[in-house]
C-alpha cells in the first residue's frame, strides 16, 4: 500500500540534477504524521515543488540556448520548474478537500520533459489506498 505524501516530501526531476522538498501549505487541514498531507493539485511551481537546482533538459530553452553558445556541449541552467497538469494517479479512494490525496507512487511532468517522482513521502506511519 502506498504512503501519503506530506510537506517535506523528498522529490527528484529526471533533468533536475539535485533532490528537492515538496511544500505543503495547511490548506487542506489534514495533517499525517505531523506535517500537512498533500492532494494531486500540490503541484505549483515554487510554492510546492521547488527548483532541482540546475536542469539538464534540452527542451528547456534556457538550456537549449546556452548548449548552443557553448557549441553542443551541454549546459545545465538553473531550474525553473513548469507544471501544467497535477499529479497523477493519486489516490482511488482517499481524498482531500474533495481531490485525490497524493500517494508515493504518484509523478507529474515538468514542460520541459522532466518526470516528477516521490522519494520519500515524508513520513512512514500513514498508508493510503
Amino acid at each position: 500500500m502506498p504512503l501519503l505524501v506530506v510537506s517535506g516530501a523528498v522529490t527528484q526531476c529526471t533533468f533536475g540534477v539535485t533532490p528537492s522538498s515538496l511544500i505543503v501549505l495547511p490548506i487542506h487541514r489534514t495533517m499525517a504524521g505531523g506535517p500537512p498531507a498533500a492532494n494531486i493539485m500540490d503541484q505549483k511551481p515554487i510554492v510546492n515543488i521547488v527548483p532541482f537546482g540546475m536542469c539538464t533538459s534540452l527542451a528547456n530553452p534556457a538550456v537549449a540556448s546556452a548548449t548552443a553558445a557553448a557549441s553542443g556541449v551541454l549546459t545545465p541552467m538553473p531550474c525553473v520548474p513548469v507544471i501544467p497538469a497535477p499529479w497523477a494517479p493519486g489516490c482511488a479512494k482517499t481524498l482531500l478537500d474533495s481531490l485525490p490525496a497524493l500517494n508515493n507512487t504518484s509523478k507529474c511532468m515538468c514542460m520541459w520533459a522532466g518526470v516528477i517522482s516521490i522519494t520519500f513521502a515524508g513520513q512512514v506511519t500513514v498508508m493510503v489506498d
